[in-house]
Protein backbone atom coordinates (compact mmCIF):
# COMPACT_ATOMS: atom_id res chain seq x y z
CA UNK A 1 0.00 0.00 0.00
CA UNK A 2 1.48 3.30 -0.87
CA UNK A 3 0.80 5.60 2.05
CA UNK A 4 0.54 9.36 1.39
CA UNK A 5 1.54 11.35 4.07
CA UNK A 6 -0.45 12.19 6.68
CA UNK A 7 -3.40 11.78 3.69
CA UNK A 8 -3.12 8.80 5.34
CA UNK A 9 -6.08 8.78 7.95
CA UNK A 10 -8.15 10.16 5.38
CA UNK A 11 -9.41 6.13 4.93
CA UNK A 12 -9.54 4.10 7.64
CA UNK A 13 -7.76 1.25 5.80
CA UNK A 14 -5.02 3.08 5.36
CA UNK A 15 -4.13 2.69 8.87
CA UNK A 16 -1.71 0.15 7.83
CA UNK A 17 0.21 3.19 6.64
CA UNK A 18 0.59 4.59 10.16
CA UNK A 19 2.81 1.63 11.57
CA UNK A 20 6.40 1.33 10.46
CA UNK A 21 8.06 -1.68 11.54
CA UNK A 22 11.90 -1.24 12.35
CA UNK A 23 14.59 -4.39 12.48
CA UNK A 24 17.61 -3.90 14.69
CA UNK A 25 20.08 -6.00 12.39
CA UNK A 26 22.35 -8.05 14.72
CA UNK A 27 25.35 -6.84 12.31
CA UNK A 28 25.95 -3.34 13.86
CA UNK A 29 29.66 -1.65 13.26
CA UNK A 30 31.93 -3.16 15.82
CA UNK A 31 32.45 -0.03 17.78
CA UNK A 32 28.45 -0.29 18.28
CA UNK A 33 28.81 -3.46 19.43
CA UNK A 34 31.72 -3.31 21.34
CA UNK A 35 29.77 -0.32 23.56
CA UNK A 36 26.24 -2.58 23.48
CA UNK A 37 27.71 -5.65 24.09
CA UNK A 38 31.40 -5.16 26.29
CA UNK A 39 33.59 -5.20 23.72
CA UNK A 40 37.22 -3.34 24.35
CA UNK A 41 36.42 -0.41 24.16
CA UNK A 42 36.89 1.38 27.68
CA UNK A 43 36.01 4.56 28.70
CA UNK A 44 37.42 6.69 30.55
CA UNK A 45 35.36 6.74 34.70
CA UNK A 46 33.74 9.61 36.14
CA UNK A 47 35.26 11.95 38.89
CA UNK A 48 32.74 10.89 41.08
CA UNK A 49 34.12 13.52 43.52
CA UNK A 50 30.73 15.48 42.21
CA UNK A 51 30.85 19.51 43.50
CA UNK A 52 27.40 20.64 43.79
CA UNK A 53 24.08 19.25 43.19
CA UNK A 54 22.12 17.84 40.79
CA UNK A 55 18.57 19.16 39.23
CA UNK A 56 16.03 17.64 37.42
CA UNK A 57 13.26 19.02 35.59
CA UNK A 58 11.02 16.23 34.18
CA UNK A 59 7.90 17.29 31.81
CA UNK A 60 5.15 15.64 30.26
CA UNK A 61 3.45 18.41 28.19
CA UNK A 62 -0.11 16.66 27.20
CA UNK A 63 -3.00 15.15 28.51
CA UNK A 64 -5.64 12.38 27.87
CA UNK A 65 -5.15 8.64 27.98
CA UNK A 66 -3.69 8.43 23.89
CA UNK A 67 -1.06 9.94 25.16
CA UNK A 68 -0.34 8.01 27.66
CA UNK A 69 3.42 7.64 26.44
CA UNK A 70 4.77 10.82 27.03
CA UNK A 71 3.79 10.71 30.97
CA UNK A 72 5.38 6.88 30.84
CA UNK A 73 7.94 8.65 29.58
CA UNK A 74 8.80 10.94 32.51
CA UNK A 75 7.84 9.03 34.87
CA UNK A 76 10.36 5.81 33.63
CA UNK A 77 12.66 9.12 33.66
CA UNK A 78 12.10 9.95 37.02
CA UNK A 79 12.79 6.12 38.74
CA UNK A 80 16.31 6.46 36.83
CA UNK A 81 17.28 9.39 38.45
CA UNK A 82 15.74 8.34 41.80
CA UNK A 83 18.02 4.85 41.55
CA UNK A 84 20.74 7.19 40.51
CA UNK A 85 20.81 8.98 43.79
CA UNK A 86 18.76 12.35 43.52
CA UNK A 87 16.78 13.61 45.65
CA UNK A 88 12.88 14.78 45.41
CA UNK A 89 13.52 17.63 46.26
CA UNK A 90 15.60 17.98 43.27
CA UNK A 91 13.58 16.71 40.92
CA UNK A 92 10.94 18.44 39.78
CA UNK A 93 8.35 16.53 37.94
CA UNK A 94 5.44 18.54 35.45
CA UNK A 95 2.54 15.72 34.57
CA UNK A 96 -1.04 16.45 33.97
CA UNK A 97 -1.74 13.17 35.73
CA UNK A 98 -4.60 12.11 34.04
CA UNK A 99 -3.28 8.68 32.80
CA UNK A 100 -2.43 6.00 35.37
CA UNK A 101 -6.60 5.98 37.32
CA UNK A 102 -8.19 6.80 33.86
CA UNK A 103 -10.69 4.71 32.77
CA UNK A 104 -8.99 3.12 29.68
CA UNK A 105 -6.27 2.13 31.32
CA UNK A 106 -5.99 -1.93 32.01
CA UNK A 107 -3.93 -1.41 35.96
CA UNK A 108 -5.52 1.34 37.58
CA UNK A 109 -3.00 2.94 39.45
CA UNK A 110 0.09 1.22 37.16
CA UNK A 111 2.18 3.33 34.44
CA UNK A 112 4.50 0.91 32.13
CA UNK A 113 6.69 2.07 29.28
CA UNK A 114 6.93 -0.61 27.53
CA UNK A 115 5.52 -4.48 26.70
CA UNK A 116 5.24 -6.03 30.27
CA UNK A 117 7.07 -3.39 31.76
CA UNK A 118 7.13 -2.78 35.93
CA UNK A 119 5.19 0.14 37.42
CA UNK A 120 6.66 3.90 36.89
CA UNK A 121 4.14 5.75 38.51
CA UNK A 122 5.04 4.51 41.95
CA UNK A 123 6.60 7.37 44.43
CA UNK A 124 6.59 10.08 41.18
CA UNK A 125 6.21 13.37 42.68
CA UNK A 126 3.15 15.15 41.82
CA UNK A 127 4.92 18.81 41.33
CA UNK A 128 2.93 20.16 38.79
CA UNK A 129 -0.33 19.06 37.94
CA UNK A 130 -3.62 20.03 35.88
CA UNK A 131 -3.80 23.17 34.58
CA UNK A 132 -0.09 24.12 36.12
CA UNK A 133 1.58 22.24 33.82
CA UNK A 134 2.22 25.52 31.49
CA UNK A 135 5.31 27.25 29.70
CA UNK A 136 5.28 29.62 32.38
CA UNK A 137 5.70 27.87 35.43
CA UNK A 138 8.44 25.53 33.28
CA UNK A 139 10.42 29.04 33.05
CA UNK A 140 9.53 29.90 36.81
CA UNK A 141 10.74 26.34 37.32
CA UNK A 142 13.98 26.94 35.65
CA UNK A 143 15.01 30.21 36.55
CA UNK A 144 14.20 29.31 40.40
CA UNK A 145 11.06 32.48 40.44
CA UNK A 146 8.97 30.84 42.77
CA UNK A 147 6.99 34.50 42.74
CA UNK A 148 6.46 33.93 38.86
CA UNK A 149 4.09 30.18 39.80
CA UNK A 150 0.52 29.87 39.88
CA UNK A 151 -0.31 26.55 41.84
CA UNK A 152 1.99 23.47 42.02
CA UNK A 153 4.57 22.22 44.69
CA UNK A 154 6.11 25.49 44.76
CA UNK A 155 9.77 23.72 43.91
CA UNK A 156 11.75 25.34 41.72
CA UNK A 157 15.38 24.94 40.29
CA UNK A 158 16.98 26.90 43.11
CA UNK A 159 20.58 25.92 41.89
CA UNK A 160 24.07 27.57 42.04
CA UNK A 161 27.09 28.03 40.16
CA UNK A 162 28.50 24.85 40.85
CA UNK A 163 25.11 22.49 40.20
CA UNK A 164 24.56 20.11 37.36
CA UNK A 165 21.17 20.87 35.52
CA UNK A 166 19.06 17.91 33.59
CA UNK A 167 16.02 18.79 31.65
CA UNK A 168 13.61 16.04 29.55
CA UNK A 169 10.55 17.10 27.95
CA UNK A 170 8.66 15.19 26.09
CA UNK A 171 4.86 15.76 23.70
CA UNK A 172 4.06 17.18 20.84
CA UNK A 173 5.69 20.28 18.87
CA UNK A 174 5.94 21.62 15.38
CA UNK A 175 8.38 24.28 13.53
CA UNK A 176 9.75 26.57 16.23
CA UNK A 177 7.12 25.48 19.23
CA UNK A 178 6.46 22.64 21.93
CA UNK A 179 3.05 21.95 23.45
CA UNK A 180 0.94 22.40 26.94
CA UNK A 181 -1.57 20.55 27.94
CA UNK A 182 -2.84 24.36 29.00
CA UNK A 183 -1.70 27.68 28.06
CA UNK A 184 -0.02 29.24 25.45
CA UNK A 185 2.33 27.39 23.57
CA UNK A 186 5.87 27.31 24.27
CA UNK A 187 8.02 29.10 21.74
CA UNK A 188 11.59 28.32 20.92
CA UNK A 189 12.91 31.91 21.30
CA UNK A 190 11.43 32.04 24.77
CA UNK A 191 12.62 28.74 26.14
CA UNK A 192 16.31 29.79 24.65
CA UNK A 193 15.88 33.39 26.49
CA UNK A 194 14.98 31.70 29.61
CA UNK A 195 18.06 29.32 28.92
CA UNK A 196 20.20 32.65 28.42
CA UNK A 197 18.68 34.10 31.33
CA UNK A 198 19.71 31.05 33.89
CA UNK A 199 23.09 31.36 32.47
CA UNK A 200 23.77 35.10 32.77
CA UNK A 201 22.70 34.24 36.70
CA UNK A 202 25.15 32.39 37.03
CA UNK A 203 23.30 29.43 38.67
CA UNK A 204 24.54 26.55 37.25
CA UNK A 205 27.78 24.84 36.08
CA UNK A 206 26.38 22.74 33.02
CA UNK A 207 23.02 21.54 31.83
CA UNK A 208 21.55 19.00 29.77
CA UNK A 209 18.31 19.16 27.42
CA UNK A 210 16.71 15.96 26.24
CA UNK A 211 13.72 17.31 24.30
CA UNK A 212 11.10 14.68 22.30
CA UNK A 213 8.95 16.10 19.86
CA UNK A 214 8.34 16.51 16.17
CA UNK A 215 10.71 18.92 14.38
CA UNK A 216 12.50 19.28 17.97
CA UNK A 217 15.39 20.40 16.17
CA UNK A 218 14.02 23.64 15.11
CA UNK A 219 13.67 24.64 19.06
CA UNK A 220 17.56 25.15 19.22
CA UNK A 221 18.58 25.78 15.69
CA UNK A 222 19.98 28.76 14.94
CA UNK A 223 18.95 29.47 18.41
CA UNK A 224 21.18 28.33 21.11
CA UNK A 225 24.53 29.62 21.55
CA UNK A 226 27.26 27.25 22.04
CA UNK A 227 29.17 29.52 25.36
CA UNK A 228 26.12 28.83 27.85
CA UNK A 229 27.65 25.69 28.97
CA UNK A 230 23.80 24.05 27.51
CA UNK A 231 24.38 20.34 25.87
CA UNK A 232 20.92 19.44 23.76
CA UNK A 233 19.53 16.34 22.07
CA UNK A 234 16.51 16.34 20.17
CA UNK A 235 15.21 13.53 19.07
CA UNK A 236 14.54 14.88 14.97
CA UNK A 237 16.13 17.68 13.68
CA UNK A 238 14.33 20.76 12.38
CA UNK A 239 11.72 19.48 9.44
CA UNK A 240 11.05 16.03 10.44
CA UNK A 241 8.32 14.13 12.57
CA UNK A 242 9.44 12.11 15.43
CA UNK A 243 7.66 8.52 16.54
CA UNK A 244 6.02 6.97 19.28
CA UNK A 245 7.03 3.33 20.01
CA UNK A 246 5.40 -0.05 22.00
CA UNK A 247 2.25 0.79 20.58
CA UNK A 248 -0.92 -1.84 19.88
CA UNK A 249 0.00 -3.52 16.82
CA UNK A 250 3.87 -4.20 18.17
CA UNK A 251 2.21 -7.24 20.88
CA UNK A 252 -0.35 -8.93 22.56
CA UNK A 253 0.66 -7.04 25.77
CA UNK A 254 0.45 -3.82 24.65
CA UNK A 255 -3.29 -4.43 22.63
CA UNK A 256 -4.93 -4.56 25.36
CA UNK A 257 -3.98 -0.48 26.41
CA UNK A 258 -5.29 0.98 23.10
CA UNK A 259 -2.18 3.40 23.03
CA UNK A 260 1.07 3.79 22.47
CA UNK A 261 3.64 3.15 25.38
CA UNK A 262 6.86 5.26 24.92
CA UNK A 263 8.27 7.50 21.84
CA UNK A 264 11.41 5.67 20.20
CA UNK A 265 13.52 8.57 20.93
CA UNK A 266 12.79 8.29 24.72
CA UNK A 267 12.88 4.58 25.06
CA UNK A 268 16.23 4.57 23.24
CA UNK A 269 18.09 6.49 26.22
CA UNK A 270 15.79 5.67 28.80
CA UNK A 271 16.45 1.94 28.41
CA UNK A 272 20.61 2.27 28.04
CA UNK A 273 20.01 4.39 30.82
CA UNK A 274 18.78 1.61 32.77
CA UNK A 275 21.40 -1.06 32.14
CA UNK A 276 24.73 0.79 32.39
CA UNK A 277 26.87 2.17 34.87
CA UNK A 278 26.98 5.65 34.38
CA UNK A 279 30.17 7.02 35.76
CA UNK A 280 31.06 4.74 32.70
CA UNK A 281 29.17 6.30 30.04
CA UNK A 282 29.39 9.53 28.10
CA UNK A 283 27.00 11.69 27.06
CA UNK A 284 28.19 11.30 23.53
CA UNK A 285 27.95 7.47 23.68
CA UNK A 286 24.67 7.66 24.79
CA UNK A 287 23.53 10.07 21.49
CA UNK A 288 25.52 7.47 19.13
CA UNK A 289 23.20 4.60 20.85
CA UNK A 290 19.98 6.61 20.52
CA UNK A 291 20.76 8.27 17.25
CA UNK A 292 21.51 4.33 15.75
CA UNK A 293 18.77 2.77 17.46
CA UNK A 294 15.99 6.07 16.11
CA UNK A 295 17.06 5.82 12.84
CA UNK A 296 18.23 2.55 12.14
CA UNK A 297 15.86 0.03 9.52
CA UNK A 298 13.66 3.07 8.33
CA UNK A 299 13.67 4.94 5.41
CA UNK A 300 11.58 7.36 4.63
CA UNK A 301 9.81 7.55 8.18
CA UNK A 302 13.02 7.73 10.46
CA UNK A 303 14.31 10.80 12.52
CA UNK A 304 18.09 11.96 13.36
CA UNK A 305 18.57 12.56 16.80
CA UNK A 306 20.29 15.62 16.91
CA UNK A 307 23.12 17.98 19.52
CA UNK A 308 22.78 21.70 19.90
CA UNK A 309 25.05 24.03 21.69
CA UNK A 310 28.11 23.49 23.68
CA UNK A 311 28.57 19.97 22.05
CA UNK A 312 32.17 19.58 24.20
CA UNK A 313 30.00 18.47 27.45
CA UNK A 314 29.10 15.24 25.34
CA UNK A 315 32.75 14.00 26.59
CA UNK A 316 31.30 14.09 30.16
CA UNK A 317 29.49 11.20 31.69
CA UNK A 318 26.24 10.94 32.11
CA UNK A 319 26.63 10.32 35.81
CA UNK A 320 27.09 14.13 36.81
CA UNK A 321 23.62 14.74 35.39
CA UNK A 322 21.87 11.20 36.44
CA UNK A 323 24.02 9.88 39.01
CA UNK A 324 24.06 6.04 38.70
CA UNK A 325 22.16 2.69 39.74
CA UNK A 326 24.27 0.67 42.09
CA UNK A 327 23.02 -2.32 41.13
CA UNK A 328 24.82 -1.64 37.57
CA UNK A 329 28.07 -1.70 39.32
CA UNK A 330 28.71 -4.63 38.27
CA UNK A 331 26.46 -4.88 35.26
CA UNK A 332 27.42 -8.14 33.12
CA UNK A 333 27.66 -7.35 29.22
CA UNK A 334 26.28 -10.08 26.89
CA UNK A 335 28.97 -10.96 24.54
CA UNK A 336 27.43 -12.27 21.66
CA UNK A 337 25.03 -9.93 19.65
CA UNK A 338 21.24 -10.63 20.05
CA UNK A 339 19.20 -12.01 17.27
CA UNK A 340 17.17 -9.33 15.18
CA UNK A 341 14.02 -7.56 17.00
CA UNK A 342 11.40 -5.56 15.32
CA UNK A 343 9.72 -2.72 16.85
CA UNK A 344 6.55 -1.10 14.96
CA UNK A 345 6.56 3.00 15.20
CA UNK A 346 3.52 5.43 14.31
CA UNK A 347 4.18 9.11 13.86
CA UNK A 348 3.76 11.04 16.83
CA UNK A 349 1.00 12.91 15.23
CA UNK A 350 -0.92 10.08 14.06
CA UNK A 351 -1.08 8.07 17.14
CA UNK A 352 -4.68 9.32 18.76
CA UNK A 353 -5.67 8.42 15.59
CA UNK A 354 -4.20 5.39 15.99
CA UNK A 355 -6.07 5.26 19.84
CA UNK A 356 -9.40 6.19 18.36
CA UNK A 357 -9.48 2.93 16.05
CA UNK A 358 -8.64 0.18 18.24
CA UNK A 359 -11.31 1.65 20.71
CA UNK A 360 -13.59 1.64 17.35
CA UNK A 361 -12.59 -1.84 16.36
CA UNK A 362 -12.64 -3.40 19.63
CA UNK A 363 -16.32 -1.96 21.04
CA UNK A 364 -19.32 -4.38 20.68
CA UNK A 365 -21.21 -3.42 17.68
CA UNK A 366 -24.07 -1.03 18.27
CA UNK A 367 -22.58 -0.61 21.51
CA UNK A 368 -22.66 3.31 23.21
CA UNK A 369 -18.98 2.83 23.41
CA UNK A 370 -19.11 2.11 19.45
CA UNK A 371 -21.19 5.12 18.48
CA UNK A 372 -18.66 7.38 21.26
CA UNK A 373 -15.93 5.93 19.32
CA UNK A 374 -17.19 6.22 15.78
CA UNK A 375 -17.95 9.91 16.76
CA UNK A 376 -14.21 10.67 18.30
CA UNK A 377 -12.46 9.30 15.06
CA UNK A 378 -14.73 10.95 12.86
CA UNK A 379 -14.26 14.52 14.78
CA UNK A 380 -10.30 13.46 14.59
CA UNK A 381 -10.68 13.28 10.82
CA UNK A 382 -12.96 16.55 10.25
CA UNK A 383 -10.39 18.53 12.25
CA UNK A 384 -7.57 17.28 10.48
CA UNK A 385 -9.45 17.70 6.72
CA UNK A 386 -10.44 21.50 8.59
CA UNK A 387 -6.69 22.52 9.33
CA UNK A 388 -4.96 21.05 6.41
CA UNK A 389 -7.53 22.88 4.29
CA UNK A 390 -7.24 25.80 6.23
CA UNK A 391 -3.71 26.53 6.10
CA UNK A 392 -3.30 25.79 2.56
CA UNK A 393 -6.30 27.98 1.52
CA UNK A 394 -4.69 30.84 3.38
CA UNK A 395 -1.75 30.56 1.79
CA UNK A 396 -3.69 30.51 -1.96
CA UNK A 397 -5.41 33.93 -0.78
CA UNK A 398 -2.13 35.37 -0.14
CA UNK A 399 0.13 34.52 -2.61
CA UNK A 400 -2.41 32.94 -5.24
CA UNK A 401 -2.24 29.09 -6.13
CA UNK A 402 0.49 28.99 -8.54
CA UNK A 403 3.44 30.37 -5.41
CA UNK A 404 1.53 29.14 -2.38
CA UNK A 405 2.73 25.33 -1.77
CA UNK A 406 6.54 27.32 -2.64
CA UNK A 407 6.29 29.59 0.45
CA UNK A 408 4.78 27.59 2.69
CA UNK A 409 6.84 24.71 2.64
CA UNK A 410 10.34 26.45 2.50
CA UNK A 411 12.67 25.35 4.91
CA UNK A 412 15.50 27.59 6.18
CA UNK A 413 19.02 26.34 5.62
CA UNK A 414 20.75 24.46 8.51
CA UNK A 415 21.80 26.92 11.10
CA UNK A 416 19.02 29.45 10.96
CA UNK A 417 15.81 29.86 12.82
CA UNK A 418 12.32 29.14 11.57
CA UNK A 419 11.63 32.84 11.41
CA UNK A 420 13.14 36.18 11.78
CA UNK A 421 10.30 37.92 13.59
CA UNK A 422 8.73 35.84 16.70
CA UNK A 423 6.08 38.94 17.88
CA UNK A 424 4.94 37.98 14.29
CA UNK A 425 5.10 34.31 14.70
CA UNK A 426 3.00 34.35 17.75
CA UNK A 427 0.35 37.41 16.14
CA UNK A 428 -0.77 34.79 13.19
CA UNK A 429 -0.78 32.15 15.25
CA UNK A 430 -2.93 33.60 17.49
CA UNK A 431 -4.69 35.23 14.53
CA UNK A 432 -5.54 32.08 12.72
CA UNK A 433 -6.76 30.68 16.13
CA UNK A 434 -8.95 33.06 16.84
CA UNK A 435 -10.60 32.64 13.69
CA UNK A 436 -10.16 28.99 12.64
CA UNK A 437 -10.02 27.52 16.14
CA UNK A 438 -6.95 25.68 17.73
CA UNK A 439 -4.32 23.90 14.98
CA UNK A 440 -4.44 20.62 17.74
CA UNK A 441 -1.29 19.27 18.27
CA UNK A 442 -1.76 17.56 15.00
CA UNK A 443 -1.99 21.10 13.40
CA UNK A 444 1.33 21.96 14.76
CA UNK A 445 3.40 20.80 11.60
CA UNK A 446 1.68 23.73 10.12
CA UNK A 447 3.91 26.53 11.71
CA UNK A 448 6.68 26.28 9.65
CA UNK A 449 4.30 27.72 6.85
CA UNK A 450 3.05 30.10 9.45
CA UNK A 451 6.44 31.11 10.04
CA UNK A 452 6.92 31.36 6.19
CA UNK A 453 3.77 33.97 5.48
CA UNK A 454 5.87 36.17 8.50
CA UNK A 455 9.19 35.63 6.43
CA UNK A 456 7.29 36.45 3.33
CA UNK A 457 6.01 39.98 4.94
CA UNK A 458 2.07 38.75 5.71
CA UNK A 459 0.85 41.12 7.94
CA UNK A 460 -1.74 40.67 10.78
CA UNK A 461 -4.06 42.82 8.68
CA UNK A 462 -3.94 40.65 5.78
CA UNK A 463 -4.12 37.20 7.67
CA UNK A 464 -7.48 38.01 9.56
CA UNK A 465 -8.67 38.53 6.01
CA UNK A 466 -7.51 35.72 5.07
CA UNK A 467 -8.67 33.72 7.80
CA UNK A 468 -12.19 35.24 8.36
CA UNK A 469 -12.62 34.49 4.30
CA UNK A 470 -11.14 31.05 4.90
CA UNK A 471 -13.12 29.75 7.93
CA UNK A 472 -16.89 29.49 8.76
CA UNK A 473 -17.42 26.67 11.03
CA UNK A 474 -14.55 25.31 13.03
CA UNK A 475 -14.55 21.73 14.45
CA UNK A 476 -14.45 20.47 17.41
CA UNK A 477 -10.88 19.92 19.01
CA UNK A 478 -8.52 17.18 21.41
Amino acid sequence: MICSGHGAFIVLLALSCLIVPITYASKLPSQVLDFIHGGTIKNAGCNTNLSGKRWAVLVAGSKGYYNYRHQADVCHAYQILKKGGLKDENIIVFMYDDIAFNDNNPRPGVIINKPNGGDVYAGVPKDYTKDHVNAKNFYAVILGNKSALTGGSGKVVNSGPNDHIFIYYTDHGGPGVLAMPTGEYMYANDLNNVLKKKHAAKSYKSMVFYLEACESGSIFEGLLPNNLNIYATTASNASEDSYAAYCPEDSEAVEKYDTCLGDLYSISWLEDSDKHDLRQETLQKQYEVVQRRTVVGVSDRSSHVMQYGNKKQSNECLYYYMGTNPTNENYTFVKNPSSPSTLRVVNQRDANLLHFWHKYHKAPAGSHEKLKAQKELNDEISLRKHVDYSINHIGELLFGNGNSSKVLETVRPSGQPIVDDWNCFKMLVSTYEKYCGSLSKYGTQHMRAIANMCNAGVTMKQMVAASTQTCFKIPPTY
